[in-house]
């Protein structure tokens, strides 16, 4: 029956005919549209509608800030409106096309747990099971660019041949000069912090960039992408610490940009940063001290106070670890900050506060330090549910001459690496250094479950590269003060964090490399 017909009902044939041809234009013009779409767009109307509510795809900037706070961006609102929960760190379930590799050659690290929770099964299976695999692209060799002879060192498509074998020590060797360059650039990836984008707030020189790690008996390779995605392949990879933390994450981060954009998918709680095409997750959550603080009164210990309960590691990671592969945890720079240590339920000593020289105090920030790495490691050590591997990077060194970062301190004007001859010792960092060891050693005697855990140790290493710090150049502000005042005093800077690029992206190598030995079996280079 149509309404053209004459045996239509007495109310059908009372609809108006201009009526009908306003519908049938009205039909053919969203039939047209559809057509359109489905020709321009690369992707399903369904995934891109998604990015558009979700905005899983969006660039982040983040502020800049005109001071040295440890604190600056343990505030820094991170929350995206594509997460289902802020308390979830469920992992996209690897699609059906990757179904075929072996899983017996794999660590059992790869098995993951996925959320019970309805809801959340539901939005991962629309955000990512019907999602297609991506082939990585090929990466532009910037030797090409400048011409240079990288005969002498591996490329970085060589990272499988050129790795070491288990008896190499990552750790002992020197810096050399690599004209090749970085992996990226501070245009090449949009994630980099601004106090940390060295280039971008116009600092003159750039050699800083080029200096990588050779350790003496092997070739420490350049970091690869691909093979870190692939070595990673249904894994995630937390980074769990402070802001020097953050700046090794993001490092990664624009280390994989190059081959892979990575779409959003963090929260208020921490950062999440998915790779689709191997279902790799990079995360990172913030800790200021690895263990619980409250604010409490406690004793006699005021409200406005931190109180760190130095035999209790931080829940606010702990929770998470049974669903986490890799671990990359430091700490150590919030001891200089004002709080109160607690141990067995009682108070036995503080940084910046005692308010009673009477008392005796048992445990100086030096010493909290050291109990926090035992406490923070055995838990994650004996955990019954974690199976993953641990890498713990030591102390990174600041190089503030002449005084602390807010006592005029400054390494304005260093260009390239310390000499041997040029090295001068650090008395608080080598405690710092020594005791996060021994809280190291404590804890592996302690370890009960399966899981696996290695030392980065980057801290004597690092001791040479005074070069690499943002200094003045924290901000993009043409106005800025970067060289010494009048009086002698230096400009404001940061001799702490690392510029990027830079010499953090040598840790991420390091990282890429223990997972190498870990996850592909030890190796030498006639393998």
């Amino acid at each position: 029956m149509t309404l053209a017909s004459p045996r239509a009902s007495a109310k059908m044939a009372a609809v108006p005919r201009g009526l009908t041809s306003v519908a049938a234009s009205v039909l053919m013009l969203a039939m047209l549209l559809i057509f359109t779409s489905w020709l321009l767009v690369p992707y399903s109307i369904g995934s891109a509608v998604r990015g558009y509510f979700y905005v899983v795809d969006r660039e982040i900037f983040l502020p800049a800030s005109t001071t040295i706070d440890l604190s600056a961006d343990k505030n820094v609102d991170y929350s995206y409106n594509n997460s289902s929960s802020e308390s979830n760190l469920e992992l996209p379930a690897a699609s059906s096309n990757h179904s075929s590799v072996d899983k017996d050659s794999l660590p059992s690290e790869t098995i993951v747990e996925l959320s019970s929770n309805g809801k959340d099964w539901s939005d991962l299976k629309n955000n990512v099971m019907l999602e297609k695999p991506v082939e990585l692209p090929k990466l532009l060799s910037r030797a090409t660019e400048k011409k240079a002879d990288t005969s002498s060192f591996a490329s970085s498509n060589a990272s499988e041949s050129n790795s070491v074998g288990s008896g190499c020590d990552l750790y002992n060797g020197k810096w050399f000069y690599d004209p090749q360059g970085p992996s990226y650039t501070n245009n090449s990836c949009p994630v980099i912090t601004q106090m940390q984008n060295c280039q971008g707030n116009g600092r003159p020189d750039k050699e800083y960039e080029n200096w990588r790690w050779k350790p003496s008996k092997c070739d420490l390779p350049r970091f690869d992408a691909k093979k870190f995605l692939q070595l990673m392949r249904g894994k995630t990879l937390a980074f769990i610490g402070d802001s020097v933390a953050r700046n090794q994450m993001e490092s990664m981060l624009c280390l994989l940009w190059q081959v892979e954009v990575p779409k959003n998918r963090g929260n208020r709680r921490m950062q999440r940063w998915y790779f689709r095409s191997t279902s790799v997750m990079i995360v990172r959550i913030w800790s200021s001290w690895l263990v619980q603080e409250t604010t409490e009164n406690f004793d006699f210990a005021p409200k406005d106070v931190t109180k760190l309960h130095l035999d209790a590691p931080d829940n606010k990671f702990m929770e998470f670890i049974p669903k986490i592969d890799v671990i990359v945890i430091s700490s150590g720079h919030w001891f200089a900050k004002q709080s109160v240590y607690v141990l067995n339920n009682e108070i036995v000593g503080g940084q910046l506060w005692w308010p009673d020289q009477s008392r005796p105090m048992k445990v100086n920030n030096v010493k909290a330090f050291g109990i926090s790495v035992e406490t923070v490691l055995s838990a994650i050590l004996t955990h019954p549910n974690y199976t993953g591997l641990t890498i713990v990077r030591t102390f990174s060194p600041n190089h503030y001459e002449g005084g602390a970062w807010n006592t005029g301190g400054s390494c304005t004007g260093k260009e390239k690496p310390l000499a041997p001859s040029e090295f001068l010792e650090n008395g608080f960092t080598n405690i710092m250094h020594e005791k996060q060891v021994s809280g190291f050693k404590r804890a592996v005697k302690k370890a009960t479950n399966k899981s696996k855990v290695r030392l980065m140790d980057i801290t004597r290493i690092f001791g040479y590269r005074h070069d690499g710090h943002p200094g003045p150049y924290r901000s993009p502000d043409p106005n800025k003060m970067t060289k010494r005042g009048p009086d002698g005093r230096p400009p404001p800077q940061d001799c702490l964090h690392w510029c990027m690029p830079g010499p953090v992206d040598t840790w991420n190598e390091l990282v890429l490399e223990i997972i190498r030995r870990e996850f592909e079996g030890n190796q030498n280079s006639s393998s």
